[in-house]
This record gives C-alpha cells, sequence and structure tokens, in this order.
C-alpha cells in the first residue's frame, strides 16, 4: 500500500502521463499522415523523429521526478511500468517510420496505412483516458475504453495477420522478396504499437484497481 492513500498526491506524475498520452497521440498522427499522404516523406520522418524525441523527454522527466519524489500517486513499480510502455509506444511509431525512409520504400503496403490508423485511434483513446488514472469514480469509464482499445488491437491482429498471408504474393526474384521483407517488418512494427497501446491500457486499468 502506498502512502498516498493516507497523504496528499503529488499531481505531477499524473500531468506528465497525460502530455506522454498525447505526444503519443500526435505520433501515431504524423505517421497516418505520411502513410496516407506518401509524398514529403523526409521532412514527414523528421516531425515523427522529433516527436520521439519529446516522448525520450518526457519520460526521463518521469524518471527523475520519481527519484526525486517521496509522495507517490501510487505504487512506484506501475509508474515505472506505465512510463515505459508509453516510451516503447512511442518508439514503435518511430521506427516505423524510420524505416520508411531508410529502406527507401517506394509504396508502403496499403495496411501499413490501416495499422496505423488503428493505433492512432487507440492512442486518442489513451489521451482521452490518462487525465482519470487518478480518479477512482471514473473506473467504468477507463474500464469502456480499454475494451475500445483491446477491439481496436484485434482488429491490427487481423491486418496483421493478413500481410503475412499475402506479403510475398507475386514475389519472383530476390530484390522483390527483400522488399518484401522490409514491408513485413515495417507492418510489424506498427503492429507492434497496437500491442503496446493495449498494455498501456491494461497498466492503467490495474492502476485502479489496486487503488480503487
Amino acid at each position: 500500500m502506498v502512502l498516498s492513500k493516507f497523504m496528499p498526491n503529488n499531481p505531477k506524475f499524473a500531468l506528465k502521463f497525460e502530455e506522454s498520452a498525447r505526444n503519443a497521440h500526435a505520433t501515431a498522427t504524423a505517421l497516418v499522415d505520411l502513410l496516407e499522404n506518401y509524398t514529403d516523406v523526409e521532412n514527414k520522418v523528421a516531425r515523427i523523429k522529433d516527436l520521439e524525441h519529446v516522448g525520450d523527454r518526457l519520460a526521463q522527466e518521469v524518471t527523475t521526478l520519481l527519484a526525486d519524489s517521496f509522495i507517490v500517486p501510487f505504487d512506484r513499480e506501475d509508474i515505472i511500468a506505465l512510463n515505459n510502455e508509453l516510451d516503447d509506444l512511442v518508439d514503435d511509431l518511430e521506427e516505423a517510420a524510420s524505416k520508411l525512409s531508410l529502406y527507401r520504400i517506394a509504396r508502403p503496403l496499403p495496411q501499413m496505412a490501416q495499422l496505423a490508423r488503428l493505433a492512432e485511434q487507440q492512442c486518442a483513446l489513451l489521451a482521452q483516458g490518462m487525465p482519470l488514472i487518478e480518479h477512482h469514480g471514473h473506473i467504468s469509464q477507463l474500464t469502456s475504453l480499454a475494451g475500445q482499445i483491446q477491439a481496436l488491437e484485434d482488429q491490427a491482429d487481423d491486418l496483421g495477420d493478413d500481410v503475412q498471408r499475402t506479403l510475398y504474393d507475386g514475389v519472383t526474384d530476390v530484390p522483390g522478396m527483400i522488399n518484401a521483407m522490409r514491408n513485413g517488418e515495417i507492418a510489424g512494427l506498427i503492429e507492434n504499437a497496437t500491442d503496446q497501446a493495449q498494455r498501456v491500457s491494461k497498466t492503467v486499468a490495474g492502476i485502479l484497481l489496486k487503488n480503487a
């Protein structure tokens, strides 16, 4: 049991997590724009990298705040887990964007944009729910958001399976195989981001249940 049950909470943690969730949503939105409007690729990738750097800064600020704080709003282990999961979510999105540029992908798989859109919708729900993380009266609302995030992750799994089934269709030479492998890797990174968004929502739900 944390001391915050008996003493005033430190609101800075919640504010940092809100900011991190908004940054994740901004990153996912930028990736959707890149994939749905595949022009000016280098500048769009640079924008996503900038957002990833913001995520790194926010994660470090949470780590520093945790080290400097005697009173915490919930278990330190949960703070560390949530901080890492939000950071990993943005990292997956940024790595997908970077590899589109690195591999010089001329035409992304259509499923990539669909996966990115699912991730964006998940991140929008996380940004909506994160301000409620310290308000125990909103457990039912956050449970509903978690269910929606899970449903989106299920759709992403189906899309990922579709990518695997069709990835090598029509591939007849080594360059084509390399391109298919690279496309599959990038699609996998975006699907990983949808998995990570689900982990974030589960951690938030667990925090609320433990501190109810």
